[in-house]
């Protein structure tokens, strides 16, 4: 246990800094200078470059030992690596491509879901919906949450399209991110909680026209609310 926590210290404080730019591209890293910073066995070290080369944030060269990668290489789609840009300055671009990834996705997986949910999914959705008017308009962000991501999931599993279905993890950090962040309202906007009601029912009805509309209009609200939010601290 403690081992995976120190795994998780150490590779969190890397990914930020490598993310970040305060460790830039092309910068030599080395097992022993890691150990002597965090602390660490080499082997905890070598594990945590490991899980870092497997992300895209370093390689180990032959002669010339391990060295930070640019954006260009990095998995910009796995969740810890949004989840490190989004604590970082680059959270400004990182939600905006994001958001920009999910507005061209999401209204498609509605879609689909439209057309290949079971039922089970359909009336899981319903409910889902329902229950996050009520917590929406109470002001429980958390398990508010916990709904909304599990309604996106929902959608992107059922579109019938393996390759959506692969993003949900995507959808749930930026979701969860953007809660905290602080960059959502105090209660999610009425128009949201109502298009959210729209997608369920549509996709619940078979209608796929509707499911896509409705998505559209949710992530088209997000980009609205992203445009009035204050730059990230330098």
């Amino acid at each position: 246990m403690a081992t995976t926590v120190l795994h998780t210290t150490v590779l969190d404080a890397l990914g930020r800094r490598i993310t970040s730019g305060d460790v830039p591209a092309g910068t030599p890293l080395t097992l022993e200078s890691i150990g002597a910073e965090f602390g660490v066995s080499r082997t905890v070290a070598r594990e945590v470059m490991r899980l870092l080369e497997g992300l895209g944030l370093v390689r180990s060269r032959r002669r010339v030992g391990i060295v930070v990668l640019g954006i260009e290489d990095w998995n910009v789609l796995d969740p810890r690596v949004i989840r490190w840009r989004l604590e970082g300055p680059g959270r400004d671009p990182q939600l905006r491509t994001l958001t920009e990834l999910r507005h061209a996705v999401e209204p498609l997986a509605a879609a689909g879901a439209a057309l290949h949910a079971t039922p089970a999914e359909r009336a899981e959705l319903v409910a889902a919906a329902g229950r996050m008017r009520l917590l929406g308009e109470a002001g429980d962000l958390e398990e508010f949450l916990a709904l909304d991501v599990r309604f996106h999931e929902i959608l992107l599993r059922a579109s019938g399209n393996e390759m959506f279905g692969a993003l949900a993890g995507v959808v749930a950090a930026v979701l969860s991110g953007r809660t905290h962040l602080g960059l959502m309202p105090a209660s999610p906007v009425p128009e949201a909680l109502d298009q959210h009601e729209a997608v369920a029912r549509a996709v619940a009805d078979g209608d796929p026209e509707a499911a896509e509309a409705a998505m559209a209009a949710i992530v088209g609200e997000v980009r609205t609310a992203l445009d009035g939010v204050p730059p990230a601290p330098a």
